[in-house]
This record gives C-alpha cells, sequence and structure tokens, in this order.
C-alpha cells in the first residue's frame, strides 16, 4: 500500500510543550538546576534530532554536561547504518552501571536508528536494565511525554513501534552557538539500496513545506550562522509528495534569496535523482557552495545492479562531467561500500578505475556491514574479510593520492574561506572551510571565529590545506 503522508497538528506538539512546562515546574521547585546529557552517533540528521531532544531538555530547565556522572538524564542517541556504531553504543551504554550506580535516580534513554530495529530493541531490552527509556526516530516528538511517564511510573518505557513517519514542526531547537547549522528539509527514503537499513528505520520520504524551511533559514541566518547545510537522505527527491510545485533546486533558489552573507551545502545527492537544472542552479545562486557529495558506492555495474542503485557506471560518470561543466571549480566528494557479497577483484578494478576517472577531492570508504533485515544480508558472500581489508587498503592509497595532487594544486592560490573554529595547535590555531568544504588551517587572532576572509595557500598534505590570511 502507497505511503500516506503525515502531519501531525501543531496541537499535539503543543501538547509536549506543555508537558515540557510540567517537568520544568518539579525542577524549579527542587531548586538547583538538573542537568543532561546527549551523546550522538551516526550521521548530520542524528546531530539535527539531537538539537530537538536537547531543546525539549532546555524548555524543562536542564542544563547541559558532558559528563555522565553530572546527568539527572542521559539519551543516547543512536546510528544503526553499520554495526560497528551499534557495537560502539552498546559497549558505552553498559559503562553507564557506573554513573548510575552513584546516581540511582538518574534516568537513561536510547532512541535512533539503532533501536527502531525490532531485535536491537528487544537486546536491550533482555540485556541492559540500566536503560529507561526506548524511543525510535518515529517518537522523537513525543520526547517529553515517555519522559515524564518514566518519571512518574519509575518503570521503563518502549516506545519504537514500526511506522512510516511523519512531518511534525513546531519542536523547540537547541542549538550550540557557532558557525554551522543542520537544517533537515525532508526525512525518509524511498530508495531501499540492498545493503541500507535506512529506509526501515527512517520511513517514507516526507518533505516539509518550504515556508517552514525557509522561516528556519531566516532565523539561522540571522542568528549569525554562516555555513547552513541542508539535510535529508536524498535532498534530490525533494517536494515530490508536496502539494506545492518547489523541487529542491527551487529551495535553493529561495534559501539564496534570503539577505545575509551565508553558505548553502546540502547533504546527500542520490545520483539517480540530480538533475542539470540543481547543477545550473548551484552555478547561477552565489550563496551555494561549489561541492556536490555524490555516493557512487561502485564502480562495477554488476555490483550497482545488486545494491539496487538505479543507475549505471556510465550514467554516473555523465553526471559528473555535466556538473563540473557548470562549476568548473566544483568540489566532488563520494562514498563507496567495499566488498559488497560477491564483489570480485574485476569488480573492485572498476571501482578504482572510476575513481581515477572521476579524481574525487575526498572519499569516504567503508568495509561492507551485514544490516539484518535488507536483502544484501542474505547475498552469498564468498569472500574473506582480509580480501576486503586488502581492497580496502588499496582504494585508501588511491584516494590520498589523489586528494594530496589536488590539494598541491592549490598552493599559492588566495582563497576565500570561513573561519569556523580553533585547533588547538599553536602555529596554526584556527580551522576554516573553503566554498567547496576543503580544510584549511591558518593563524590569528580567535576573534576572526566566523568571519569570511582571504587566505594565501603555503602548503598541504593529503589532508588539509595551510593557509595565511591575505594582507
Amino acid at each position: 500500500m502507497a505511503y500516506q503522508r503525515k502531519e501531525i497538528d501543531i496541537a499535539q506538539v503543543q501538547r509536549q510543550k506543555d508537558i515540557c512546562g510540567e517537568i520544568l515546574g518539579r525542577n524549579q521547585q527542587a531548586g538547583a538546576t538538573p542537568l543532561a546529557m546527549v551523546d550522538t552517533y551516526g550521521c548530520q540528521q542524528n546531530e539535527a534530532d539531537s538539537e530537538k531532544i536537547r531543546g525539549y531538555l532546555a524548555e524543562m530547565g536542564y542544563g547541559f554536561t558532558d559528563n555522565e556522572f553530572e546527568a539527572d538524564v542521559i539519551v543516547i542517541n543512536t546510528c544503526a547504518v553499520r554495526e560497528h556504531a551499534e557495537m560502539r553504543v552498546l559497549g558505552n551504554v553498559g559503562a553507564l552501571n557506573h554513573s548510575k550506580k552513584a546516581r540511582p535516580s538518574q534516568i537513561i534513554a536510547v532512541c535512533g536508528c539503532m533501536v527502531q530495529q525490532e531485535h536491537m530493541a528487544q537486546k536491550i531490552k533482555m540485556s541492559y536494565p540500566v536503560v529507561d527509556l526506548v524511543f525510535g526516530p518515529h517518537e522523537l516528538w513525543r520526547f517529553p511525554e515517555h519522559l515524564k511517564a518514566v518519571m512518574d511510573s519509575h518503570k521503563r518505557r518502549f516506545a519504537a513501534a514500526a511506522d512510516e513517519g511523519a512531518v511534525i514542526e513546531g519542536m523547540p531547537i537547541h542549538r550550540d552557538r557557532g558557525v554551522k547549522a543542520w537544517l533537515s528539509i525532508m526525512y525518509g527514503c524511498n530508495n531501499f539500496c540492498s545493503y541500507c537499513i535506512v529506509p526501515y528505520v527512517r520511513g517514507r520520504e516526507r518533505s516539509r513545506h518550504p515556508e517552514e524551511i525557509l522561516k528556519e533559514a531566516r532565523e539561522l541566518v540571522a542568528a549569525g550562522y554562516k555555513d547552513i547545510t541542508l539535510l535529508g537522505q536524498n535532498v534530490n527527491s525533494y517536494g515530490k509528495d508536496l502539494e506545492e510545485d518547489v523541487d529542491f533546486a527551487d529551495l535553493i533558489r529561495m534559501i539564496n534569496d534570503i539577505p545575509g552573507d551565508f553558505l548553502i551545502r546540502f547533504m546527500t545527492s542520490h545520483p539517480k535523482d540530480a538533475t542539470e537544472k540543481l547543477f545550473k542552479t548551484m552555478a547561477e545562486c552565489e550563496k551555494c557552495a561549489h561541492q556536490l557529495h555524490l555516493p557512487v558506492q561502485s564502480g562495477s555495474d554488476r555490483i550497482l545492479k545488486l545494491m539496487n542503485r538505479v543507475y549505471t557506471r556510465e550514467k554516473y560518470i555523465e553526471k559528473a562531467r555535466l556538473a563540473r561543466s557548470y562549476m568548473p571549480d566544483l568540489v566532488v566528494t563520494t562514498d563507496i561500500i567495499v566488498g559488497f557479497p560477491g564483489e570480485t577483484e574485476a569488480d573492485f578494478a572498476d571501482t578504482l578505475s572510476l575513481c581515477e576517472e572521476i579524481r574525487y577531492d575526498a572519499m569516504f570508504t567503508f568495509i561492507y556491514s551485514k544490516r539484518q533485515g535488507t536483502p544484501a544480508a542474505t547475498m552469498p558472500d564468498p569472500y574473506t574479510r582480509a580480501d576486503k581489508q586488502r581492497h580496502f587498503d588499496a582504494l585508501m592509497e588511491l584516494s590520498n593520492t589523489i586528494s594530496g595532487e589536488k590539494h598541491k594544486e592549490y598552493e599559492g592560490k588566495t582563497l576565500r574561506v570561513l573561519i569556523d573554529g580553533e585547533t588547538g595547535k599553536d602555529e596554526y590555531n584556527l580551522s576554516s572551510r573553503t566554498n567547496g568544504g576543503r580544510l584549511v588551517h591558518l593563524k590569528g587572532d580567535r576573534s576572526l571565529i566566523g568571519q569570511f576572509v582571504e587566505v594565501e595557500i603555503v602548503s598541504s598534505n593529503n589532508w588539509a590545506l595551510y593557509g595565511r590570511i591575505a594582507p
């Protein structure tokens, strides 16, 4: 049955805010300001979700800490994309036995994509009694209600039933003060790549209305954020479920029209939906960064078909060439999975040759991680971990070589960068990013953080550029 778009009524969100007010009253009566810790794993969408969790907690009167022994409430926001992330989460959750013993009233919640998988929710239920509350991504908007129920009953609560998801507006957001901000424009995924658990835990694609996105974007610009990243599992699908005739390229133009000096970035783009209209829009909008993260996953047509990626190697190469024809200075990055079930030496050779042809500025490479419930989990996989590690190492070597060569080409050039933080080093104490997202270390006063400056690139390595502020 086709997914029917759902929107949560604002009155229901207001009820959650009212519960926040009830908890705030209790906390104020208790005297001292209670503390909360929110620990986030995984992608930028998880980071954006954690900002909403902190938003609710702030309205309840909580301050924030990174020390689990100080926290009255701990929320672990989890990732399900790879097994390694899940094992880290479970190890860290188990270690919270110590803080719970020191503070018996401490409430520990585990949320996010990992617990939306039924077998993982059951694992926590049976093996991690330290956890008081479990809720999936679709229940995040009801976090105050779930937290209050645990407080009132002193019983464990599990809320991670299967759900296709909804659009929710009006949740409070607590962002760290800084230069960069995440802005979710849509949720969920309809692609069902054979290796990926995301559509099963995040639900179907659903876009926020453009006026809500523009309202939030204006607020971010007014608050001084200079680097705004638009988020979605596949931003190129934005608007397909809306009555408004607005696609992703249109949305970029709308945000570009907001007065102010800031950059627009986005992730992630699915190659099958990346259009010439998008590339033309990126080239014409002066605030849109010339940076494109375009995950290819494999250079082999056979493996791409098994992955259900719905494009061929040649179609992908055509898209990359088209994008660069509009933006010759475009920085292109990608994701690649090494060791997909049944990947042969010939398949991997195809991936290497594609990388040599595209010459990515950076590659994010991963050894395939089996995800229970996905089609790829049942595919024959005769190759050993050692075979996959050998391929991974070869790909990393190629990636580092190309990145180093590309960075060398920046030396002697003067670039506009956004200074976004400190490095903790003496010689190059500030960090910054180019329009294309390349990391630049430089020396200067920390008062420059949040400003665009011209920087001359004096040296580089495989991972970063080094510069001095131009006179």
